[in-house]
């Protein structure tokens, strides 16, 4: 029951970090089914290419070893140890090129699935593994339910299989009870092959419908509930509330910094109350007029306030302010559009004043 309630809780896609974790840890989609395919296709290949040519050269071997046994002095262990490393060696090269295709089929088949890695997650003890209660789950669970039926798809198939070649090859059995003896390896050879043709067309429809049953469960088990990505993003991008904090605290030191270049800036220009940006102007550095402050509402009255305090010009200009408000950042020189208008203040002062505005700090 709980783990039905917990399945009905992850309603979200897996993140690709969780995705990326996952493969990480050697959790990947596999089908059981495609290894006993190329199985089946390594036999037919085998049976195809290297049985008749294997089993004949072994026939002969064991023919003369058993035809004529007065060849071998057997005096002392040394000469029974080379007849049985002789014949071991005959038998070695007609099973060594099945063994082969048996390797060579069972490796491709995991290639074509996955990527190789290596990854000790997946060999390490777990008592999950041991646990009867788990134990239970995987049996009788959807993934047990699963395998049940495919176990039950292949062993109806197969016998299917097997039923309907040995009807259709009932009379070629019959006479190969009464034909040469000689015959039979090659009459045993075809039906072999036809019986692993009919197999290997049924577990290709097994092994598509397997690769796409094994991904699918793959991504359901790795749909996370919303809380779980909530806890993700809080470890990739830090918690809300530090974050929030951090950002609090680097407010107020810039807020700090703008009200100790207050004092020095070469005028403000306001919006009677909602807005305020002072200015920074001295010809010897060159280039337009830099911002050293501004903010709006409480922290434009302060900025004013401190202007007034330290004797800098608070020139009133509503549309200006306002414009500028939007188009100007710390620390940095005045956009283009905005030259004219302030040079044109700045000018006005200087005409006020009788001092050319910026040529010391003020």
């Amino acid at each position: 029951m709980s783990e039905a309630s917990d399945r009905d809780s992850k309603t979200e896609q897996p993140t690709e970090k969780k995705i990326r974790d996952t493969i990480e840890k050697g959790n990947l989609p596999f089908s059981r089914e495609a290894p006993i395919l190329a199985s089946l296709l390594a036999t037919m290949a085998f049976i195809a290419f290297q049985a008749r040519q294997g089993a004949g050269r072994l026939f002969v071997t064991l023919e003369t070893t058993y035809e004529n046994p007065t060849q071998w002095d057997l005096k002392n262990g040394a000469d029974a140890l080379h007849l049985i490393s002789m014949l071991g060696l005959e038998c070695g090269r007609f099973l060594l090129p099945a063994a082969a295709l048996f390797i060579f089929g069972g490796v491709v088949s995991s290639l074509i699935q996955n990527p190789p890695q290596i990854n000790l997650e997946r060999i390490r003890p777990k008592l999950s593994n041991i646990s009867i209660t788990s134990g239970w789950s995987r049996t009788f669970g959807v993934r047990g339910l699963t395998e049940f039926g495919k176990a039950l798809f292949k062993f109806l198939t197969i016998g299917g299989v097997v039923g309907l070649l040995l009807a259709s090859q009932y009379e070629a059995l019959v006479k190969a009870m009464f034909s040469d003896p000689l015959l039979l390896p090659e009459t045993i050879l075809s039906l072999s092959m036809q019986l692993l043709s009919g197999v290997s067309i049924a577990t290709i429809l097994l092994v598509a419908a397997d690769l796409l049953l094994s991904r699918l469960h793959w991504r359901r088990d790795l749909k996370m509930t919303k809380q779980e990505i909530k806890e993700e993003m809080k470890q990739a991008e830090g918690d809300p509330m530090v974050k929030a904090r951090q950002r609090q605290i680097a407010r107020e030191r810039t807020r700090k910094r703008m009200m100790a270049a207050v004092p020095g800036a070469t005028l403000v220009i306001a919006n009677p109350t909602h807005y305020a940006i002072a200015l920074r102007y001295h010809r010897e550095e060159g280039g337009a007029p830099v911002v050293v402050a501004k903010g709006t509402d409480l922290i434009a009255l302060k900025i004013r306030e401190i202007a007034e305090e330290n004797g800098v010009p608070v020139i009133e200009d509503k549309l200006l302010a306002r414009s500028m408000y939007d188009h100007v950042q710390i620390d940095q020189m005045i956009p283009p559009q905005f030259f004219k208008a302030v040079a044109e203040i700045i000018y006005y002062l200087y005409s006020q004043s009788g001092t050319k505005v910026g040529a010391a700090a003020v």
